[in-house]
């Protein structure tokens, strides 16, 4: 049962006279309680809404086409108060914040619902047997699984939960299902690494095709770590070997299955000092959220954007000066790109800063992390052109706002520049830095 706070104009729900206000009770005598329910019931070409008003039942009957939505809005897309986390994983970013952040910063969600709407990662643990039953009845997938241990001793030790070992059956109940799912393994130091991880590799191998990928991430440790439980950051002997694990693994699995279903995360392969692998290694990049492929995909990106100029090196003329910060990690592969851009295009100057991460701390290298406060401390006083660019995964997502709390134009104002964002991909920077519309 919930309360409709929107009606669509000119929806369905608006020519059957349902009201803002009004709360959902059931579709075809099913029980509506939050998203799940609501999109699985909705499909039917021919529904039976009930609904109150005022305190009183009123039924609506609705045929339309299979899928079709009917334009109702909700106070929240689940419905109601997303899943609040129950672990107390030792290696939790979360935990890693700094005080004075937004609220929002320090809520931890472990919600099943959300890894299907937004592709978010759960533990298992706030599920139930009941939860199951319902997403298997359902046919919701992929379902995306922070796994990190199939050692069910380790895994209560690791995310500090008493029913986080026994909880990995529901991988079973998946796989009889059909469900498809993704895994994901935050790598510790000392902890789930070297024998455990060869492990549990060996283990979800056997969850092959239902689980298709495996992105194997290190651990992000912040400079807030008082009190917490001791990590510390892999080095690069130390992440040679754990990439050549999962490559051999991976090498086994394509052999037998005709995919690697494991994938060592960018990050790996740049405290590895290594290359990143071709782009035919990501198999399509199933797990580029998870930091596995970005670099590749980029530069491919930008090796596309490339043959579209190649043929107009004469004409292209961009007389204009720019700046990209950017996080330590990538710095490398932007700044090769950048001085090949702009070697090619005359008048064009692209200036790559690398940002060192003194918020959280200088471990932290990754350019989702940086905060406006960073960049505006390290670029105050620096040549930065007509325009600087920063990447957009250092916002929060469809907002101005960096993690710090300091907004776009905050950051341009104090830098005297016009400041803007771009894209995660390569076509897009060549685009950004000849001006867009070259």
């Amino acid at each position: 049962m919930v309360r409709i706070t929107e009606i669509e104009r000119g929806s369905i729900a608006e020519k059957e006279g349902i009201a803002v206000n009004d709360v959902l009770i059931s579709i075809d005598g099913n029980e509506i309680v939050d998203v799940l329910d609501y999109r699985f019931y909705l499909a039917e070409k021919h529904i039976v809404l009930l609904l109150e008003r005022d305190g009183k039942e009123y039924t609506v009957s609705i045929t339309k086409g299979e899928y079709d939505d009917i334009g109702l809005g909700f106070e929240t897309p689940l419905m109601d108060k997303k899943h609040t986390c129950k672990n107390g994983c030792i290696f939790c970013f979360i935990d890693q914040n700094p005080e004075g952040l937004r609220e929002s910063l320090y809520f931890k969600d472990d919600d099943s619902r959300l890894s299907f709407i937004h592709g978010n990662y759960i533990t298992l643990t706030n599920m139930t047997e009941k939860d199951v039953e319902r997403i298997v009845k359902m046919r919701f997938s992929p379902i995306n699984i922070s796994v990190h241990t199939t050692n069910p001793e380790l895994r209560v030790k690791m995310m500090k939960n008493k029913n986080a070992g026994e909880v990995l059956r529901y991988l079973d109940d998946f796989k009889s299902a059909g469900l498809s799912m993704c895994g994901q393994i935050v790598l510790c130091r000392g902890v789930n690494d070297k024998n455990e991880l060869l492990r549990t590799m060996n283990d979800l191998s056997r969850y092959y095709p239902e689980m298709g990928s495996v992105s194997i991430v290190p651990a992000g440790l912040t400079k807030y770590r008082e009190g917490l439980y001791p990590l510390s950051d892999f080095d690069k002997r130390e992440a040679r070997e754990i990439i050549n694990m999962i490559n051999s693994v991976g090498e086994k699995m394509l052999k037998k299955h005709g995919s690697r279903m494991f994938f060592a995360a960018d990050e790996l392969y740049l405290k590895a000092g290594l290359e990143i692998p071709d782009e035919d290694y990501y198999e399509g990049y199933p797990q580029i959220e998870n930091g596995v492929g970005m670099l590749r995909s980029f530069n491919e990106e930008f090796d596309i954007a490339w043959e579209d100029i190649a043929d107009m090196k004469n004409s292209l003329k961009a007389r204009r000066t720019v700046s990209v910060a950017t996080g330590v990690a990538s710095y490398p592969m932007i700044s090769s790109l950048a001085k090949k851009l702009s070697h090619f295009i005359k008048g064009l100057d692209i200036k790559i800063y690398a940002i060192e991460n003194e918020f959280y701390g200088k471990s932290i290298t990754v350019s989702g992390l940086l905060t406006g406060k960073d960049i505006l401390a390290q670029l105050s006083g620096r040549e930065l052109g007509d325009e600087l660019f920063i990447p957009e995964n250092c916002l929060r997502d469809g907002e101005d706002v960096f993690l710090c709390g300091m907004t776009l134009s905050e950051l341009s104002e104090g830098l005297g520049v016009k400041v803007s964002v771009s894209e995660n991909d390569g076509y897009e920077f060549v685009r950004a830095m000849l001006g867009g519309d070259n």
